[in-house]
Order: C-alpha cells, then structure tokens, then sequence
C-alpha cells in the first residue's frame, strides 16, 4: 500500500467528527431555569417568554423640549391665536401667539387640560397636558415665559409620544432562547419587569494535566512545558459567557486526579481537562478515567475523532451528580481547536443559547492548501468581505498547531475529511470567531 493509502486506511477507523459531535450533545441538557433579579440577567438566556405587563411609554408625553399645544391654533384653524409680523430673516409673513399657561416638566404628575389659544412650556419626557396634539420645537419660538411666538407650524402630532405607542401591554417582549442584552434590559424595566426567568450562566472549571507542566512566569526548560491551555480555555470560555474558574495544574497521578475531578463537581456545570487524552506511556488522563472497574466502563469515553489538530477526545461524567467532563489534547492548539470545536457547544447547550455552534460562511479561498486525507481539519484563516459582496479567506502561517496564528485568526478554514487539496479560488467553509477589533 502506498502511503497515502495507509493514511486514508487509518482515517477510516477514526469517528466522523459530526457523528462524535451529535452523540455527545446529546447527553447534554440546559441547566435548571432561575428567577433572577433584571441588574444580574444580563449575560444569560431567557428561560421562558417575557410579555410587556405595562404599556411603553406608559403615558402620553414630550418627546422634545418645547411648547404642548393644540395643532388647530397654529395651523390657523382655532379661534384663539394671534398672529404678528414675522421677525426679519424667519420665513413667512406672520407668526402665531399663545399663551403660556405653564411648565410641565418630568416628573409633573397633576393631569392639566388646555384651553384654546394656550399652550404650557414642556421638557422631553412630561406628561401631555389632556387636547394638546402638537409639542413646537423651542428652537421654532422666540421662547418666550408668559406668551409665545411660533415661527414655524410643525404637522399634527409632531414630538408628541403617545402611551403605549412603541410597545403596547402584551407585547412579546423576547422569546426563551434570546440573549439577554443591555438593550433588552432597558426594554425589561421600561415596561415594569423587574425579574426574569433565565438559564444559568454555566460554571466550567479548567484543569491542565502532567507532570512536565510548570505555571506561567518562567521559561521551559527541557522536560517542562509552561501550562498555557489552563489560561487559554479559561478565557474561551468565560468569552462564551461562562463562569469560568482555573484550577491550574494537577499531575499525572491517578489519586490525585480522581480526588480533584471530584471536589469539583461541587462548585462546577461542566469541568475541561487539557492533556494526556492520547494513548501514549504519560498520556495518564486516558488511562485513569476510561478504566474499568468492577466490570463496569471508566466514567469518560475517549474516541479518536476524525479531526485536525486532535484526533483523541473525551467526555463523559464524573462524580454523584454525574457532572459532564470534556477531555482535550494538551498540545495548545490543539486544545483551542478541541476547545471551539466540542467545549463550547456544550456550554452554550447547558446555557440554553441558540444556536450552539459559531456562525459560518463560504468564502474565496485565497491561497492554496493541502489537508490530511480523511481528517476534517480547522485552520487559522483571516477572512474579510469583498467589494460588492461575498467573502475571501487567508490561510494563516504555521497551519493549525501555531499559536500565532490563531491569535491572529478572525475564522477557522475548514476543510472536509475528503478534501486534501484546495485550490486558490475555490469556495470553503469559514467559521466566523468573535475578534473585539
């Protein structure tokens, strides 16, 4: 056989990753839903519809600082106004005169009504006094105390807000499943809602595994390697929205192990191992958690999934309240990948959010690449849209096990377990990441 067959050989006998994708999700259900009060929702996933209780505005009112008037005085259709030449340089021949009866200002509460040929001063938000139908811009008068002149005639209702006019009492506000934003918040206590009923923000607790780690602040020496998945992951998934808490490094010793997972399961949703998920003489995590015992499986199962970097990965549960474990590769890349691709669907799944896997598209591919034969392999990709529409996508240097470039990366490029070379040109997949830049 040649090489090629060979390695097509070996790729048959690893696991479709959207087979290994869907097995696994599916042993996973959203957390418990919880009351909570509207200044903590933010961040999380309704649980439930939420309905408007209260109209928005809830009462007629200003929506610019001006005069509340009736528009049949200004229009010229009243019997109350006066009309007096026009100030030299404002347009047409003659203005219109009311009487200023009174300021209302926000917080004014005592229902007032005008009578023809009068108006009251107002500020935006102020209730209405009862018949005015028109609010005339200050800018538009000469802004007079006692009386005012109007230059200008708006149209009927002009900076006037109406109750209920944006949202009407039993309006669906959002959806179960909706993303609990600021914006939300704001419509949630402008209609009287003051608690929510949410799907917990997941705790997920990272721990790095092996002996040769060392923390953060020293340089490698040979036989040591400095722990950068623990902080990795901690920070993919509090981006995810996670309440994400590192636990650091834990050695490859199997009571030591076991011990940690389970302390853990009392403060964690969801626990990410990184490091010995293969099947190597230190690759103790694998060896560990997948014994048998009694005759019974391990707790976790792990499957050489078709998927580059990182064939070999890990879930099951650990501890009485059967705490869902995820076990990734220790190389860092690998882990990031492993992380995108298996971790945080889990979370947004235990989360409730939808849809769980990152938006994607087709774009341009700009340079040509060659892919492992029946592997489906994420790349590191800058993609940008095109004039007139559409996307291309830049491989990044190193391909996918550089660190670099995936700190550069705004996609994944993905090619198909049956792809081993792309052409410049052609059209590929690209998951979109979240970049603040």
């Amino acid at each position: 056989m040649t090489a090629t067959a060979d390695a097509e050989a070996a790729a048959n006998e690893l696991t479709p990753l959207a087979d290994y994708l869907g097995s696994v999700l599916r042993r996973l259900r959203a957390l418990p839903p919880l009351d909570l009060d509207l200044t903590q929702a933010h961040g999380n996933v309704l649980a439930e519809d939420v309905v408007a209780p209260h109209a928005f505005p809830a009462f007629d009112q200003a929506a610019v600082d001006g005069y509340a008037a009736r528009w049949e005085d200004i229009s010229g259709g009243g019997r109350g106004p006066s009309y007096v030449p026009a100030p030299s340089g404002m347009p047409g021949g003659r203005t219109i005169r009311l009487n200023v009866v009174g300021d209302l200002g926000a917080a004014s509460w005592r229902p007032v009504r005008l009578t023809p040929g009068s108006c009251f001063s107002v500020a935006a938000g102020a209730p209405l006094p009862v018949a005015a139908d028109v609010v005339v811009p200050v800018e538009w008068t000469d802004q007079g105390m006692a009386a005012v002149e109007i230059f200008r005639t708006p149209k009927r209702g002009y900076g006037v807000r109406r109750a209920g006019e944006e949202l009407p009492a039993g309006t669906l506000l959002a959806r179960a499943g909706t993303y609990v934003s600021p914006a939300l918040v704001a419509v949630f206590a402008a209609t009287g809602i003051g608690h929510v009923v949410v799907r917990p923000s997941p705790r997920v607790v990272i721990v790095a595994t092996g002996d040769e780690l060392v923390d953060v602040g020293r340089g490698s020496q040979p036989g040591q390697v400095v722990d950068a998945n623990s902080h990795a992951l901690t920070a993919a998934a509090a981006e995810v929205g996670a309440l994400a808490y590192r636990v650091g490094i834990c050695d490859d010793d199997p009571e030591g192990l076991r011990g940690l997972l389970e302390d853990q399961t009392l403060r964690a949703d969801l626990i990410i191992t990184t490091g010995g998920t293969g099947t190597g003489p230190g690759d103790m995590v694998r060896r560990i958690l997948s014994r048998r015992e009694g005759g019974r499986a391990g707790p976790v199962t792990f499957t050489d999934v078709a998927l580059y970097p990182g064939t070999a990965l890990g879930f099951g549960t650990v501890g009485a309240e059967e705490v869902p474990v995820v076990c990734l590769p220790g190389d860092p890349g690998a882990a990031l990948i492993g992380f995108e691709v298996l971790a945080r669907p889990a979370i947004q799944l235990l989360a409730g959010a939808e849809p769980v896997f990152r938006p994607s598209v087709r774009a341009h591919l700009l340079e040509t690449v060659s892919s492992p034969a029946g592997l489906r392999e994420f790349r590191p990709a800058h993609v940008a849209e095109r004039r007139g529409g559409g996307y291309t996508v830049q491989p990044l240097r190193g391909g996918p096990f550089t660190l670099s470039g995936l700190a550069e990366a705004n996609g994944l490029l993905v090619l198909g377990e049956r792809v081993t070379t792309a052409a410049a040109g052609s059209t590929v997949d690209v998951l979109l990441l979240d970049r603040r830049r």
